[in-house]
C-alpha cells in the first residue's frame, strides 16, 4: 500500500493545524501544493516554508464560504499547475462563538453560522474540483482526482460531557454522507472520494480543550493511543494515503484517526 504523490498536485483548503500538517507532508512526498485560505498572512508563511524546504507550493486568499472566491481559488490553483490530482479539504471550525450548542440553547443563526462555517467550504471546493478533474485526461493509474473530506469523530461517537456542540456534529455527520454518495457517482470518472473522522487534535480550534485539564484528562483515556490530543501529523498521513496511487482502490470510506476515541470509555 506505498503511496506515492510525486507529480501529483493537491489543493489544500485551510493553513493552519491539520491543513498545514498535510500542506507540508504532500510537498515533502513530491506533490505541487496550492493553499487556499481567508487568512493572507497564513497562507504566505506555510508556503514560504514549504518552497523553502525544497517543495512546490502556490496559494490564494479566498473565503471558502463565498461561491466566488471559492472558485477563483481552485481556478488559481489550476492555472498554476495545469490540472488537480487531490483536494485536502479541511477548512472550518468551532461554531462556538456563533451560538453552536445544545439543540435546546441553539439560536437559528447558530445553527445556519455553523453549518455555513463548515459545510459550504466542503460543498464548494469539492465542486469546483470535481468540475476540473472531469474534465482533465486521468493518469497512469485511470484517476481523475481523489478528495479527502475531514470530519470529526464526534458525528458518529459523541461526548456529550465536554462537546455538546450539536450543530457541529450535524454538519460532520453530513460532510461524511456527503463522502459516500460522491463516491458512489463519481467511481465511474474515475474520480474517489474518502473522509477522515478526526479525534480531538491539538490545533488552534481545539485550544479551549487544550487549556482544559478536565478534557485533556478525558482525552487521555478516550484516546489512549495519543494519551491526550493527537497531533496535526497524525492526521496528514492519512490523508497522504487517500491521495496517494496506495488507495487507488478505495473510495466511500471514513478512516477514523482518532487514537482509540471511538472504542474508548470515558470513565476513569
Amino acid at each position: 500500500m506505498a503511496t506515492d504523490l510525486s507529480s501529483r498536485v493537491v489543493l489544500v483548503t485551510g493553513a493552519s493545524g491539520i491543513a498545514a500538517a498535510g500542506a507540508r507532508l504532500f510537498a515533502e512526498m513530491g506533490a505541487s501544493v496550492f493553499i487556499v485560505s481567508r487568512t493572507e498572512e497564513k497562507c504566505v508563511r506555510l508556503a514560504d516554508e514549504i518552497t523553502s524546504a525544497g517543495g512546490s507550493c502556490g496559494w490564494a486568499r479566498a473565503d471558502l464560504t463565498i461561491e466566488e472566491q471559492s472558485a477563483e481559488g481552485v481556478r488559481s490553483c489550476h492555472e498554476k499547475f495545469g490540472r488537480i490530482d487531490g483536494l485536502f479539504a479541511v477548512a472550518g471550525g468551532s461554531g462556538r462563538r456563533l451560538g453552536d450548542g445544545p439543540l435546546h440553547e441553539m439560536s437559528l443563526s447558530g445553527w445556519e453560522g455553523t453549518f455555513e462555517l463548515n459545510g459550504l467550504p466542503a460543498f464548494l471546493a469539492s465542486r469546483d474540483v470535481i468540475r476540473v478533474m472531469l474534465d482533465q485526461s486521468p493518469d497512469d493509474h485511470g484517476s481523475r482526482g481523489s478528495i479527502v473530506l475531514v470530519s470529526s469523530v464526534l458525528a458518529q461517537h459523541p461526548a456529550p460531557g465536554y462537546f455538546a456542540t450539536h450543530a457541529y456534529a450535524a454538519v460532520k455527520g453530513a460532510e461524511i454522507a456527503l463522502t459516500r454518495t460522491l463516491a458512489a457517482y463519481y467511481a465511474k470518472d474515475g474520480i474517489r472520494v474518502n473522509a477522515i473522522a478526526s479525534g480531538l487534535v491539538e490545533t488552534p480550534m481545539a485550544q479551549r480543550a487544550a487549556d482544559d485539564p478536565q478534557i485533556v484528562a478525558y482525552a487521555a483515556r478516550k484516546q489512549p493511543l495519543a494519551d491526550g490530543l493527537l497531533q496535526a501529523d497524525d492526521l496528514a498521513g492519512a490523508g497522504a494515503f487517500f491521495l496517494g496511487t496506495g488507495s487507488r482502490m478505495v473510495t466511500g470510506q471514513t478512516l477514523a484517526v482518532d487514537g482509540g476515541w471511538a472504542v474508548s470509555e470515558s470513565s476513569p
